[in-house]
């Protein structure tokens, strides 16, 4: 396993590559489009999933979501795909480094963002086409449940809740840089998820996809009104969640390393640490 300073100097590298995507926009386009219908995915599995179990009772439906939704950032990590939770860790953590200059991190994280949202959008679309959520009605129940409460949060609620949601999942992407082996990379993918989507906390990016299913098809409580203020609160919480709570705080546990120099904005700094 790597140690922190280590894993610290692999995000850095991250998140210069993030930086120099950024140069190639129809290549980074397409990256976190497909991201976005990475989250997506989970979303509809969740959904066709827990929801029969919870028309019917079983008190499983929060813990089969939980169990599932691992399948989403697990696509992320192993097919690819620029997320912009992860990204909210990672380019903070190589502008403290000095790998990468602010400015720079925060357009790359905007960029992500409105990557994720359209890629989560047209996998919605798809979903309405199919009409998956007609033909299995306990899923459809489940994400309109989904939609009314969501309505029914205020700022505060999900502000808070996007920070506890990103705190996990940052967690899963900082703990699988550590480790070596697929196996236990995927073991704590799941693992952090769980916890997110069984404590029902908000993802920004999987709230794109409940959204966009809401809007297109028509379901009560979807609105674009609505949609903003979601993604605002659960957004600025998310950022929270991940950038300070866990890599700011593993940048201070790792020691404030900093690397020699930036170059240019986005360009590569010098290996070492100090």
């Amino acid at each position: 396993m790597l140690s922190i300073p280590e894993a610290l100097d692999v995000q850095a590298d991250a998140a210069v590559h993030k930086v120099e995507a950024v140069g190639s926009p129809g290549r980074f386009l397409v990256s976190g489009m497909l991201a976005g219908a990475y989250i997506g995915i989970g979303v509809v599995l969740m959904v066709a999933t827990a929801g029969p179990l919870i028309e019917a009772g079983t008190g499983l439906g929060k813990l089969v979501s939980g169990v599932v939704f691992g399948v989403a950032l697990t696509l992320v990590v192993f097919a690819g795909g620029d997320l912009a939770t992860s990204a909210m860790m990672v380019l903070p953590q190589g502008a403290l480094m000095r790998a990468i200059r602010p400015w720079p991190a925060l357009g790359t994280l905007l960029a992500t963002v409105a990557a994720n949202l359209v890629g989560a959008l047209l996998f919605a679309a798809l979903i309405v086409v199919s009409g998956v959520l007609h033909s299995n009605a306990p899923a459809g129940a489940m994400l309109q449940d989904m939609l009314t409460a969501k309505a029914h949060e205020g700022p505060a609620e999900l502000f808070v809740r996007g920070i506890l949601c990103n705190l996990l999942v940052c967690l899963a992407i900082w703990m699988a840089s550590r480790v070596t082996t697929e196996i236990a990379k995927i073991v704590l993918i799941f693992a952090a998820i769980l916890a997110f989507i069984s404590s029902g906390f908000e993802h920004v990016v999987a709230n794109m996809t409940t959204y966009g299913i809401g809007l297109f098809g028509g379901y009560a409580d979807a609105t674009v009104a609505l949609f903003a203020t979601n993604v605002l609160w659960v957004g600025l919480g998310n950022l929270v969640g991940g950038g300070l709570f866990v890599g700011v705080a593993y940048w201070v546990v790792g020691g404030s390393p900093r690397r020699a120099r930036v170059d240019a904005p986005g360009a590569p700094a010098a290996s070492t640490l100090h």
